[in-house]
């Protein structure tokens, strides 16, 4: 009676450790379709596993050079929109130095015409002198301090570095994040080289009785002021072409970043569908595996063993 006895613990025992794998299989089925993810840890494949932590790392870079490129299209934003208050001031500094051209003016008008110039003067230093989304110097190049000073004669004289720094967009590309001063306030005329604040201010101080022929200084200006003009124009024109550059990178890594997606899907997803229709076949399965434990259990030779 003892092996028979043995044996009947040892069927209970048998059936106990079948229900419960299978239950404990359709627990992870649950938990896959829940989650998505078909791994529960790196072992239950090894090269999948791999594979996904090699897709995570380029998802964490992507997010990076996601935030850099960010931070270059704001620079370029703050750059573009100061170039277009410069190129607007001198706009008008041309429009003044073409009146102050004319000789029927007066000394006096002429003198507050140069005032207004020399307004125009310091509103252009102040614009030069803009800082970037980080508090740093915008057309400074890589200087953390202002772009230009004032010396003692009261002349802008740019104290940054030779060069704009530059951000990452991915994939072994990137962007300066802005202009320096002299890329776009410094120009060439055939006369010679100059500076659009130092033109400025000499035509004030000419107006204001620093010339003596304060007409004949308005009109020397007048090519100068064009020049100027236009490589301001020239810098927004560099400036809009970097912003489209970091569009069209953006677009190149919002498609890496749907790539990558799809393959941890196709690595590390599950398959929803099928995972569904597994599920139902073990619950059945576990199901009639309970119904004929119960109806085996409760045989009368059983209980008569037992």
């Amino acid at each position: 009676m003892t092996i028979v006895s043995s044996s009947t613990g040892a069927f209970f025992e048998r059936a106990r450790q079948d229900m419960t794998a299978l239950r404990s299989q359709t627990e992870q089925v649950q938990t896959q379709i829940g989650s998505g993810q078909r791994l529960d840890r790196s072992s239950d494949d090894p090269v999948a596993a791999s594979r996904l932590r090699m897709l995570a790392r380029s998802d964490k870079l992507a997010k990076i050079d996601s935030t850099s490129a960010n931070r270059a299209s704001a620079d370029l934003t703050l750059a573009d929109a100061a170039l277009s208050d410069i190129a607007d001031a001198i706009g008008r500094a041309k429009v003044l130095a073409q009146q102050a051209a004319n000789g029927t003016m007066t000394d006096q008008q002429r003198a507050s015409i140069g005032k207004e110039l020399e307004a125009l003067h310091g509103s252009i230093l102040l614009l030069a002198n803009s800082e970037d989304s980080t508090g740093h110097a915008l057309f400074g190049g890589q200087s953390a301090n202002q772009a230009y000073t004032l010396d003692a004669a009261g002349n802008a004289v740019y104290v940054g570095s030779g060069a704009s720094g530059e951000l990452p967009l991915g994939e072994g590309q990137s962007v300066t994040r802005s202009l320096t001063g002299p890329e776009f306030l410094n120009f060439t005329t055939a006369s010679g080289s100059g500076d659009l604040m130092g033109t400025i201010k000499t035509l004030a101080d000419a107006l204001q009785g620093g010339s003596p022929d304060p007409a004949g200084a308005a009109r020397a200006s007048l090519d100068a002021l064009s020049a100027g003009l236009d490589a301001v124009t020239t810098g927004q024109t560099i400036i809009g072409a970097r912003l489209a550059w970091i569009d069209v990178a953006g677009q190149q890594r919002t498609s890496r970043d749907e790539l990558r997606a799809g393959e941890e899907m196709d690595v590390g997803g599950t398959d929803t569908a099928s995972s569904i229709a597994k599920l139902q076949e073990m619950m059945v399965v576990l199901q009639a595996s309970q119904a004929s434990f119960a109806k085996v259990a409760g045989l009368s030779l059983f209980n008569q063993l037992n």
